[in-house]
Formats: C-alpha cells, structure tokens, sequence
C-alpha cells in the first residue's frame, strides 16, 4: 500500500517517540561527557589515559567527512536544473559568509576593549618560551602568508585532499566535477546515480561510526579534564567567561536575529531542534561529527538539498564565526597583556588581515593558532610568543567555537535558501515548533536502504500543495 509523504513523516514521528529515553543519542552523550568530567576530576591519571577512544572515534568521523562533502556538492550540483544558479547560490553565500565574518571580529574587538582583560598582566614578550605544540603552530603561523588560502585551494592531487583532509581542496574538486558531470549531458548520467548510490553506503557507514558518539565523547571529556584540569580554568577564567558570553550574544542577538527578521524563525526553537548535535559537539570540541546531522536536518525542515550541498560544506571552512570571534579578542587580549599600544585604525587594520587568515587555516589542526600567529606576523606590532599566555585555556575555548560555528552555518544555510527561494517555511516551522517530528537519526534507521535515502540523503518529502 502506498504511503503519502505526511503519513510516512507521521510514521517517523511515533518511531522516535517511542524509543525509550535512554536509547537517544543525547541522553547518551549527555551521560558520557558527565561521566567524563568526573573521571577527569577524581582520577586524572586514569582519565588522560582515555584519549586514545576521543581521538579514535574523531579520526573515523574526519575519515568520512571528506566523501561526505565530495559526494553531496556534487549531487546538490546535479540536482540544479541551471547551473547558473549554482554560481548565484555559491556568491550569495559568500557575500553572507563575508558579512557575518566582519560582525564577528568587530563583536570581539568590541568586548575586549570594552573589558580590557589584559591591562596589567605586563607580560614580557621576551620572557615567553614556547615548545610542543605552540611552538609548532607559531612556526607554521610565521610562514603563512595571507594569500595563500587562495594559491593552496587547487591540490597537487586528485585523492590528496581526501588523504591530507584538507577541506577547502576538496570542495573545489567537488566543485569542478559536479560542474563537468553536468555540462556532459546523458553522458554523466550514470555518474551522478553512482554518486547516489556512493552516498548511501557511506551515510550507512557514518551511521555505524555514530553508534560509538557516546565513547568519543567521553574519552574527548576525560582527557580534557584529567591533561588540563578544572583548576586551569580560574588562571585565566575571566578571559574564557568573557568569550562564552560574548559568543552567546552574538549567537542569541546577531545569528537570532538575522533568522528572526529574515526567515520569521526561532533561534530557540533551533537550539532545541539540534540539541543531538549540540552535546556531540560539546563533547568532542569539533564541529565535524555534526555535519551530517546538520545537512539531513536542514533538509527535513525544507531547505533545498542543492543549497545545503552547496552551503553547508563551504561554511564548514569560510563561515566560521566562533574562529572570528576568538581571533579578534585573542589578538587584543595579547596587545594589551604584552602593554602592546594599538589605535582604532590598527585594530580595524588587523581586522581586515584576520578576514584572510582565518580562512588561510580552516580544517588545519591548530587552525585557531596558526590564524592567530598568521595575523600577528602579518601586521608585526603585537609579538607572536604571546600566544603562550592564552595556549593552556584553549582547549576550554573550543567547544564554544565549535558550536557558534555549527549555529552560524545552519542560520547561514536557511537565510541562503530563503533568499533563493529554495526554503519552505510552512515546514521549517512546524517541524521547530515538534509538530513536524524529527527525522530519525541515521545510526537507528534499519528498515532498509531505500528509507536511509529518503531520510538522509534526498530532499524532505513535501506534499504536492507545498511543492507546487
């Protein structure tokens, strides 16, 4: 018997209302980064000993990340009838990437030199020995110029991008081919049904990968806490209160009200709909694990599969709010610890450097630091070796860049399709108000591959009022 798109959404609906509480995903990592915390704090001899799960489980999520956004930038190309609206899609978004960058540097600088958190440290430059890590990032920030975002985007390789996991290489591959498979015509149609069906099996494989989510979370907590412990947080615990606040603003008045004004939607209604995505990413510190969920989600609310192919993927690496957010005030806050003096116009000048920096270091481990050291060795006034003074609390600032991150892209995902007309609000909203359902998670989907397609990789299923 045939199903119509709102029973089969109906049906979606009563599945995950009636799997028990503690089978949810959330629950699960909720209870794992708890457990973690704990462990860190009682016992952290033991509990450094767990990164080796944490790393594991972030490793196999980086391995599919690059297929995963080779294979839907190419099935969003293919699945647009125009492909100037690919160009008019990829400029809009951007022009809103760029704008959002901007709002959240100057929301930095703002809270920095309202609070002035360094004034009195009078740290000596000189004095500040850098080693491990830092001292690698320094190094590698000092030699990155801030141009070389544009030149290190074409690979020297076509799989080398995929073994290095360099994103923005990969997008453009993904890119270029899609483009190609869709200027052959007839010819590239097998192509792009290979790459369909690509895109099942490896959906299928992330879902196996999201069943170990809950012991990545707790070996990432665990480690954080039993390395650094909870006493590092009150050494510099002004400066970590002053970027969750400041991040939470921007998140709650700037990405609320662009959603607000222009979609007509709740930011906290959001905040609910990605609350999955939200302990996965509180307990791993990277944004990564949750693209998956991000696309399937944007497209169940109504967002066109070509836009968020296209959207989501390259925010992952230009539209990184919580970065900017974090460079800005970082940047400032070394100034004035170092007793480094610096005019509006300078400040404004290290802005526009940090607006291609911080693209120069995206999907980079260390990305953070090497952007940071970039734009200080590009402007040469405040000293690089001051990164040190911030180095040990920087792992208490990841998660919430990681989350701004994820909220900016989705914002960034919905305000794109709404202004390419590709967002069907009818949904949006009642899927964020729960009269829609959710869709079920990709690691509980086990009535076959035809629902997986449904539910993961084709657009939501609308009803023939909606879509026409």
């Amino acid at each position: 018997m045939a199903h119509t798109p709102g029973s089969e959404r109906a049906e979606q609906a009563e599945r995950i209302a009636a799997t028990p509480w503690y089978r949810q995903l959330y629950v699960q990592v909720l209870v794992a980064i708890v457990t973690g915390i704990v462990l860190g704090w009682r016992w952290p001899d033991l509990a450094t000993d767990m990164e080796p799960i944490g790393t594991t489980f972030i490793t196999a999520m980086k391995m599919l990340i690059g297929p995963i956004v080779f294979l839907t930038i190419i099935g969003g190309i293919a699945g647009v009838a125009d492909l100037r609206k690919v160009g008019r899609t990829g400029v809009k978004a951007l022009t809103y990437f760029q704008v959002g960058t901007i709002i959240a540097l100057l929301t930095g600088l703002v809270a920095i030199n309202v609070f002035r958190l360094g004034d009195g440290v009078h740290a000596d430059p000189s004095t500040l020995q850098t080693s491990g890590d830092a001292s690698q990032y320094i190094e590698t920030g000092e030699h990155q110029h801030w141009w070389e975002f544009l030149t290190s985007i074409v690979p020297n390789s076509f799989f080398g991008p995929f073994v290095e996991g360099n994103i923005l290489q990969v997008i453009f591959l993904a890119v270029v081919f899609g483009i190609a498979v869709k200027l052959v015509g007839k010819t590239g149609e097998p192509i792009i049904a290979a790459v369909g069906r690509l895109t099942e099996v490896v959906f299928k494989v992330l879902s196996f990968v999201m069943k170990a989510a809950p012991l990545g979370a707790f070996g990432a907590m665990s480690y954080a806490i039993g390395k650094f412990g909870l006493s590092t947080l009150t050494s510099l615990g002004s400066l970590i209160v002053l970027f969750y606040v400041t991040s939470a603003l921007f998140v709650v008045v700037v990405l609320g009200g662009v959603l607000a004004l222009y979609c007509r939607l709740n930011i906290f209604q959001l905040f609910r709909y990605f609350k999955e995505e939200f302990w996965l990413i509180l307990g791993t510190s990277t944004a990564e694990p949750a693209l998956p969920g991000l696309m399937r989600k944007l497209q169940f609310m109504g967002a066109e599969r070509s836009t968020v192919g296209l959207v989501v993927p390259t925010g992952y690496s230009f539209n990184l709010d919580g970065a900017a957010i974090y460079l800005s005030l970082a940047t400032l806050y070394i100034a004035q610890a170092t007793d480094t003096s610096l005019s509006i116009g300078q400040q404004l000048g290290l802005l526009a450097v940090m607006l291609l920096t911080s693209k120069g270091a995206a999907g980079v481990a260390g990305g953070g630091f090497i952007a940071l050291t970039a734009t200080l060795s590009t402007v040469g006034t405040v000293p690089a070796a001051g990164i040190m003074l911030i180095f040990g609390i920087d792992k208490f600032m990841s998660e919430c860049r990681a989350l701004v991150n994820f909220f900016g892209n989705a914002v960034a995902t919905l305000f794109v399709a709404k202004w390419e007309n590709g967002l069907d609000l009818e949904q949006a909203r009642a899927v964020l108000a729960g009269k829609a359902g959710e869709p079920p998670l990709v690691a509980e989907t086990e009535t076959g591959a035809e629902e997986d397609r449904q539910a993961v990789v084709s657009p939501v299923a609308r009803t023939p009022e909606v879509a026409s």
